[in-house]
């Protein structure tokens, strides 16, 4: 694979930073309490623009795969992932979701028939340590069903990615068309949902309307954009050391400008779990680089496979969070 430009590698890493300002947002400048609806405003006109830029259309089952995909990937996600920004502080929040990998781990393994190294499951099992570390010290202060609602969330996510990297994606089409479909998906799913649960659109005032404005279009539609672009230019192992930032920046956010406090059990907690993620990413990245003469045949840097690609053998690394927001 030819070198990564700087370039390419600084505009992925805009993506997972956009989404660890989620939290900030959600908790700052949104209507309270709100979750469908900001999943709702989040998602469907993000999609609608994109579908609108990539004007390609799921055919035959292609239009149920990208509603299971836009169900778990954002009509499911996304509401929890707000249930949790609502109920709990956002670097919290964060947190929660590196539990990410050892899921992923355990999905792969039924889905995909990929047999969990010794390290992916210890650097899984480190990252949930430290996950329960920050949890346990803060159990005061932190809600249940907001914690909840922050593990359904990655676990739903976590299918959704094992189930993306299953099915591939058509011939022909490219990442923009198959993220527009996803968020369109979850956004019509949504739609009802929050009319019948929530009732009407709250009244908005000008800091709301910003706020959606930018998870719409910035942290979604952009974000995505930049996301799935990077992963067509990089490696698959070059994109998964980028996914801690997000978290990172939901708690760098959450204690400079909110003033989240984080204990030293807490800090150690989330040192754990970023350290096991990165460690499990840079684990990768030494397999996949002692596999480079063969890593074309093998599929080694082929971060999604179209349909006529199937009956190779790919070697994404799905215990990292390269797809999580």
């Amino acid at each position: 694979m030819a070198a990564t430009r700087p370039t390419v590698v600084a505009l992925t890493a805009l993506a997972p930073v956009s989404w660890g300002t989620t939290y900030a947002v959600t908790t700052e400048f949104l209507p309270a309490d709100r979750p469908l609806f900001t999943g709702l405003m989040r998602a469907l006109p993000a999609g609608l623009l994109l579908l609108a830029l990539a004007r390609v259309l799921p055919r035959g089952v292609w239009w149920g795969k990208a509603a299971v995909l836009g169900v778990l990937n954002i009509g499911a996600f996304f509401p929890l992932l707000f249930l949790s920004a609502y109920r709990m502080p956002g670097g919290m929040a964060a947190v929660v979701g590196s539990i990410g990998p050892l899921l992923v781990v355990a999905l792969s393994a039924l889905l995909l028939g990929q047999r969990p190294t010794t390290r992916s499951v210890l650097t899984g099992v480190v990252a949930g340590f430290g996950v329960s570390l920050v949890v346990l010290e803060a159990a005061g202060g932190l809600d249940a069903i907001g914690v909840l609602a922050a593990v359904a969330a990655t676990a739903s996510m976590s299918l959704g990615t094992v189930l993306t990297k299953r099915w591939g994606r058509p011939d022909g089409v490219g990442p923009l068309a198959l993220t527009a479909w996803q968020l369109t998906a979850g956004g019509l799913l949504l739609a009802p949902l929050a009319l019948l649960v929530e009732g009407a659109p709250p009244a908005l005032d000008g800091p709301a309307v910003g706020g959606y404005l930018y998870l719409a279009l910035a942290n979604t539609a952009l974000a995505y954009w930049l996301w799935f672009r990077g992963i067509g230019r990089l490696s698959a192992t070059q994109v998964t050391f980028l996914g801690p930032l997000s978290p990172l920046t939901a708690a760098v956010v959450g204690w400079a400008v909110l003033g989240e406090a984080l204990g030293p059990v807490q800090l150690a907690g989330t040192v754990l779990a970023f350290g096991a993620t990165l460690a499990g990413q840079a684990a990768a990245r030494t397999r996949v680089v002692a596999a480079a003469p063969t890593a074309h045949a093998g599929g080694g840097a082929v971060p999604f496979s179209s349909a006529s690609q199937k009956g190779r053998k790919d070697s994404m690394d799905l215990t990292s969070p390269a797809l999580r927001r």
